[in-house]
């Protein structure tokens, strides 16, 4: 039986994750010998699909679900994974996917492993490998059910390019879509999101006002990096709570996680410890969190900062 992911998009664009999950999708579609079925919504870029191991889109479009609503979506989805005959679903770890699991689950009927970080270990009983105790641990999950659902970790996996034949169908169905209306949604645009970013530089009370932003900006801005904060620093609002990473903000799973006058309180580590490198810079060696990173410097930013951005804008230049 197919391997059924939901491809996420944001404004008509597929996200990086979506690629992800098509890639690890193909991964346990080769162990099983079958193939992948992708669900989109409002999406006019399926095609890119194809490159990363998906032999089938199943394009919903409805101007009514042009803003995400868990309820609907997952309906639709689970109608879907019972059309095709799927017994796995693969969903990304984002906010939207947390939301749509456990409503999927009790659809399906499915066992839901989270956080998975690897292809898996066996397909017989079928175990897969998760981060447990705010990532602190690994633990071997086996699931049961007839029907599995798995919400792969950011980062985790990877891209895996793998050019495959593909059909697109228009998806109709008949599931009401009444509930939460969404009257409006502002966002940062020109901005690199923190869900998808690869690295992401952020900003404690080090930096000691919001006049000093520029540090974390500018230095985002070379490494093409999104931008965050603890979350002192959006309750005296300095910056948005949309920025505020950690435990009680948005979890970060980045390649790079750059963390500047941030001591390290044990609620930020927790939210962050999926990055797969911590740099951290602080004038205090007894900062926690110089424990947790892989490397760190002992400074002041005012002073460390601007250096690293001239060597990296150096560095650029001549490579």
């Amino acid at each position: 039986m197919s391997i059924l992911i939901y491809a996420e998009s944001e404004n008509g664009t597929l996200k990086k994750s979506a690629f992800e999950i098509a890639s690890y999708a193909k991964g346990v579609a080769d162990a099983l010998n079958t193939n992948v079925i992708a669900v989109t919504f409002n999406t006019s870029e399926n095609e890119a699909l194809k490159n990363y191991g998906v032999s089938k889109t199943l394009q919903v479009n409805n101007s009514s679900l042009e803003t995400f609503q868990a309820k609907a979506y997952a309906n639709i989805i689970a109608e879907i994974a019972k059309q095709e005959g799927t017994s796995t679903l693969i969903l990304s770890s984002s906010a939207d996917s947390k939301y749509l699991a456990p409503l999927l689950g009790i659809n399906l009927e499915a066992a839901v492993a989270s956080n998975v970080v690897n292809l898996p270990i066996s397909t017989s009983p079928f175990v897969v490998k998760r981060t447990a105790f705010t990532n602190k641990a690994f633990q071997e999950t086996q699931l049961d059910t007839e029907n599995k659902i798995i919400c792969v970790s950011s980062n985790a996996y990877g891209l895996h390019e793998n050019p495959t034949e593909m059909t697109t169908e228009e998806f109709t169905t008949d599931i009401s879509v009444e509930g939460i209306e969404v009257v409006s949604v502002d966002k940062a645009t020109d901005k690199v999101s923190i869900a998808d970013a690869d690295i992401v530089v952020s900003g404690g009370r080090g930096l000691k006002g919001p006049e000093n932003w520029h540090l974390i900006e500018d230095l985002a801005e070379v490494l093409g990096a999104a931008t965050a904060c603890s979350k002192p620093v959006s309750d005296l609002g300095w910056r948005s709570h949309g920025e505020h990473v950690g435990q009680t903000g948005k979890p970060v799973a980045s390649n790079l996680y750059i963390a500047i006058g941030i001591s390290g309180a044990i609620q930020h580590l927790a939210g962050i410890n999926s990055s797969k490198v911590k740099v951290v810079i602080n004038t205090d060696p007894e900062a926690p969190f110089f424990k947790a990173a892989d490397y760190g410097i002992v400074g002041d930013a005012f002073e460390v900062v601007p250096e690293l951005i001239t060597k990296l804008k150096a560095f650029k230049a001549t490579n």
